[in-house]
Parts: structure tokens; C-alpha cells; sequence
């Protein structure tokens, strides 16, 4: 299975997204910016890192690249539930997602204003999409967060329709890192293949790296492979 990474001007993690794939078992593909082919790729990881310089707004201009272009038609309608194009948006990766309507939505600034790192505990809610199958429903696993621009916001009734059809993916366990409305870490397209994800799984796919330091927790810093592992499994048994 060929996993498309788009590397964006600003981009920080395309090189750990591709390797999160390459252990997965599948091929990592580098995609660019400026290209509006994909390759013939299976699936795409929009990365983190700060796309453009983040100027504007959080991946406001990277909504036009002309790569965005094809990811928008292949994908669909995030109130589609007929299957698209399998996206994963991670951190700055969300915004995109948001910004070029794949994703309702906003990731504002940190309501503390303070820029965040640390590993943090999530819980799985959606294990029906393509990049979350591999894990339970309910699963509680850690997965390092970073943004300075992370805060989900939405007004009432796009909450309680992503509620309501059980699009919210991931939550955030204890304390609220930034503000997110309802804690949400993580939300879908109303068919599964779309979904944008603030913490990043890239960074949690090797033992001894990251979140294994808390061996009292029983985490092995793994938990976030299954996001990869996942959409190689779901693209190959379609």
C-alpha cells in the first residue's frame, strides 16, 4: 500500500510521517505542494509543522496548494458517507483539514496562550474509521501533543451533530491542553475516511522513544502505530 506525504513549506513532521508508514509495512510516497498529482497513491498524511509559515491562519494558505486541489475532490464531502480518498490531517495537518472544508471546524490559539508539549492520554471514541480500526472502543493510549494553535472550536449544533453521529475520534484525558471544546482531540467525516487529529501518533510508533518512559502506565511507545497500521489494513481488505 503506497501512504502519500504532503510536504508543505513550513512542514516539520513529513519525515516522521513517512516513517511511521515505512513500520507500518507500507510505502511512504512524498508528495509536494506545488504538485496537483498524487501519484496514484492509496491514502494521504497531511503532516504537522507550520505550512506556509503559517501566516493568515493556521493552514489558510495551504488550502490552495494545488495538491490540496486533488485531496479535496478525491476525499469528498465530509458529510458524505460514501468512501473517499482516506486522509489523515495530524496537528497542522488538521488545519488544513478545516480549512479546505474536508473537516467542520476551527483550531483557534491555545486558550492558556502558551504554546504546548507533552505526552498526553487520549481515548479512543471511533474505532469505524480508516485510520482507527486497529484499536478498541474506549482504549485509552498516549500520543505527544504540540501546537500553540490547537483549540477545536464549532459552534453548538456542529458539535452535537459530530456527537450525535460519532465523529468525535479522540478525546482528551485530564487536564484540557488547549481549550478544545468538549475535549475533543480528533474528529471524522461523517463515512470514516477522513479524520484530523491534533496529538501526534507519528511520534509514538517505536519502543524506547517518547511515551515508554511511563513504564508505571504500561505504555510501551507504541500507541500511536495503529493509526498507520490501520489504513494499510482497511485499504487492503477493501
Amino acid at each position: 500500500m503506497r501512504i502519500g506525504i504532503v510536504t508543505f513549506p513550513g512542514s516539520l513532521d513529513d519525515v516522521d510521517a513517512a516513517r511511521a508508514v515505512r513500520l507500518a509495512g507500507g510505502e511512504a510516497v512524498a508528495l509536494w505542494h506545488g504538485d496537483a498529482d498524487l501519484r496514484g497513491v492509496d491514502a494521504v498524511v497531511l503532516p504537522g509543522g507550520f505550512s506556509y509559515g503559517d501566516y493568515l491562519r493556521c493552514g489558510a494558505i495551504a488550502r490552495f496548494s494545488p495538491v490540496m486541489s486533488e485531496v479535496v475532490r478525491l476525499a469528498g464531502p465530509p458529510e458524505q458517507t460514501a468512501p473517499g480518498l482516506p486522509v489523515l490531517g495530524i496537528c497542522n495537518g488538521f488545519q488544513v483539514l478545516c480549512e479546505s472544508h474536508l473537516l467542520p471546524g476551527a483550531l483557534i490559539r491555545n486558550d492558556h496562550r502558551k504554546f504546548v508539549c507533552r505526552d498526553q492520554r487520549l481515548r479512543v471514541e471511533r474505532t469505524s474509521t480508516v485510520w482507527t480500526s486497529g484499536y478498541a472502543d474506549g482504549e485509552e493510549i498516549v500520543v505527544p501533543l504540540k501546537n500553540g494553535e490547537g483549540g477545536y472550536v464549532a459552534d453548538d449544533a456542529t458539535l452535537d451533530r459530530l456527537e450525535g453521529g460519532g465523529r468525535v475520534v479522540a478525546r482528551y484525558l485530564g487536564d484540557n491542553p488547549n481549550g478544545s471544546y468538549r475535549h475533543i482531540a480528533g474528529i471524522s467525516n461523517a463515512s470514516g475516511t477522513v479524520v484530523g487529529l491534533m496529538p501526534h501518533p507519528e511520534h509514538a510508533v517505536e519502543p524506547l522513544f517518547g511515551t515508554d518512559r511511563d513504564a508505571a502506565g504500561g505504555y510501551d511507545g507504541t500507541d500511536g502505530l495503529r493509526f498507520f497500521t490501520s489504513a494499510l489494513g482497511a485499504v487492503l481488505s477493501a
